[in-house]
């Protein structure tokens, strides 16, 4: 990671709502500098504030109005494009990355970084692009890749949180798998079951290391093996005992 999280620029937007809609990004993914080449109006009455969301507490009220060659001077500069060259033949826009690629190169890059946004219909004109250190385009069909400039910045925000995020409001789900005790105590249960049903004994070696994968693979809960020994039991009953619940022992599962 940088020095820094990186910040963000809009060069010319045409409507106060896409930066609303970006300021909102921004405070979604941890970004915190957002500044603003020719913007337009972006007073408390704009459509920017409502757009905003709580971005209108800091983020776009903080936001700074510069120039291009402030950018330019001031910050390693990555310029985003939907629109690219195909080769080296024609570099203004070539070399590349994606989102996902640059985040993985920005983390080691000790300098302030900007990221850099451009208008609604033509994005980032060719001479500002060729000032600019990195290009950055976002995947997308080749039948119409140029996203909306508000939808253009969450995406790419939104790939670079890395950067900026330690941790989100979603849970760690590997603090929520199974006990090994848990798991294994299915298996055993499932090659019970196997028996029960008369399974042929030269496949149930193979069919217990199938099962094994693919909870291996699935990090179950404790709730879920509880529900996969729930199924089994239930199945018992029925074999054994026609479908009377209090006919079977459940053998403590």
């Amino acid at each position: 990671m940088g020095a820094s999280p990186p910040a963000v620029a809009v060069v010319d937007a045409e409507t106060s709502g896409n930066v609303g809609t970006i300021a909102r990004a921004m405070k979604n993914f941890g970004f915190e500098d957002l500044y603003l080449v020719d913007p337009p109006d972006l007073s408390r009455e704009s459509e920017a504030y409502g757009y905003a969301g709580q971005a209108r507490e800091d983020i776009l009220p903080e936001a700074e109005e510069v120039d291009l060659d402030y950018l330019v001077e001031h910050f390693h500069t990555v310029g985003f494009t939907a629109i690219t060259n195909e080769d080296a033949t024609k570099h203004v826009r070539f070399p590349f990355r994606t989102p996902d690629e640059l985040a993985g190169s920005l983390r080691d890059v000790e300098a302030p970084t900007c990221l850099v946004f451009g208008r609604e219909r033509v994005g980032l004109h060719n001479r500002e692009i060729e000032r600019f250190d990195e290009v950055c385009s976002i995947p997308a069909s080749a039948d119409y890749p140029v996203l909306n400039l508000g939808q253009a910045a969450t995406v790419a925000l939104y790939e670079l949180r890395d950067l900026t995020v330690d941790e989100t409001q979603l849970p760690d789900v590997a603090v929520h798998r199974a006990k090994e005790a848990e798991i294994e105590a299915f298996y055993d249960h499932f090659e019970d079951f196997l028996a029960l049903v008369d399974y042929p004994d030269e496949k149930r070696a193979k069919t217990g290391r199938m099962v094994r994968r693919i909870l291996g693979r699935a990090h179950p809960t404790g709730r879920e093996v509880n529900t996969l020994h729930g199924i089994l039991r239930r199945a018992r009953w029925h074999i054994e005992g026609n479908g009377r619940k209090d006919s079977v022992d459940d053998e403590g599962y």
